[in-house]
């Protein structure tokens, strides 16, 4: 297990560098001056080839790269041209409220999906089956906007239970604060747990249909025990696979839903920044993203080499 995490260490790094130059890139040869936004369209040429001086706007593209890359090590993020301040306090006032709602959102879905996938598989054929994959092909056709929308009205408007929007901060107590994240987060897990539903529920009927389930079951083991006992467990490799990867599409949807919502997270500085030209916030937001699913992949590789050896035998 040791040789294998090493091994998948090794692949973290990589890609992380590689992630980090496509992002910069990216990002770099997007159309704009940041020079010129700042200064408004009255300023005059030598004024913003000036502030661009003094921002290094006009280094070489290597040179950039180096020091940003370099400074992301050291833990210098560097100065948002926009807010006129350091980044990375910035981030990290934004990452408060981003990281609790982006967890308790997979929470959702992992608990939804995996009490659903149960609930069908142990129903194959039947009308809970049948009503289970229906709410699952709904949720796979409903836009996290959308949703998002429906439960504001419903719950904010219309019956008046939780916030419409906006965020107090974890000062105004953690009760307020979890009770703003609440339908932010139900509108991206519920979406997300549509998918791993119908993951959940393939995996356990091709479980169910192995020879050691036959054997429990001949040995007297009932249908619902084998099912959780035993199924479930060696069901859960490519359960926690998909898992790792829907984890880039909730991070990509927490965008729109923060904006929907109106909360201070991540998603929302990263439209602000890209408004402003903002260009050296947008990169550290969207590296800092890259990195979290590059990790969590990661450790998702981890979890399912731990549950099944012969993925760390294949990889010997």
């Amino acid at each position: 297990m040791f040789g294998y995490a090493l091994q998948r260490l090794a692949i973290l790094f990589v890609t992380l560098a590689v992630a980090s130059l496509v992002v910069f890139g990216v990002i770099e040869i997007l159309p704009g001056d940041a020079a010129q936004t700042m200064l408004g369209a009255t300023a005059t040429p030598e004024t913003v080839a000036a502030l661009a001086h003094k921002l290094g706007l006009d280094q070489p593209f290597a040179v950039r790269y180096w020091a940003w890359a370099t400074g992301a090590l050291r833990g210098d993020l560097g100065l948002s041209y926009a807010y006129d301040s350091p980044i990375a306090p910035l981030i990290a006032e934004r990452l408060a409220v981003s990281a609790p709602l982006a967890l308790l959102a997979m929470t959702i879905a992992a608990v939804v999906a995996l009490v659903a996938g149960v609930y069908a598989a142990d129903r194959r054929g039947r009308a809970g089956d049948a009503a289970v994959m229906v709410a699952s092909q709904i949720g796979l056709a409903v836009p996290n906007f959308w949703f998002a929308i429906l439960l504001v009205l419903t719950f904010a408007v219309r019956w008046r239970i939780f916030p419409a929007g906006g965020f107090p901060g974890w000062s105004a107590g953690f009760g307020r604060a979890l009770t703003a994240l609440i339908l932010p987060a139900i509108a991206l897990g519920l979406v997300q747990a549509a998918i791993l539903t119908r993951v959940a529920r393939s995996a356990l009927l091709e479980a169910l249909s192995e020879d050691f389930i036959r054997t429990a079951r001949a040995k007297g083991v009932s249908r619902r025990a084998a099912l959780w006992r035993h199924a479930l467990p060696n069901a859960m490799t490519p359960i926690l696979t998909v898992m790792g990867l829907q984890f880039a599409n909730l991070i990509a949807s927490a965008i729109v839903v923060e904006n929907v919502f109106v909360l201070p997270g991540l998603g929302r500085l990263i439209v602000q920044s890209i408004a402003n030209r903002d260009a050296l916030v947008v990169e550290d937001c969207v590296m800092l993203l890259v990195a979290f699913v590059i990790i969590v992949n990661f450790l998702v590789d981890l979890a399912c080499a731990a549950i099944d050896p012969r993925l760390r035998a294949h990889a010997t």
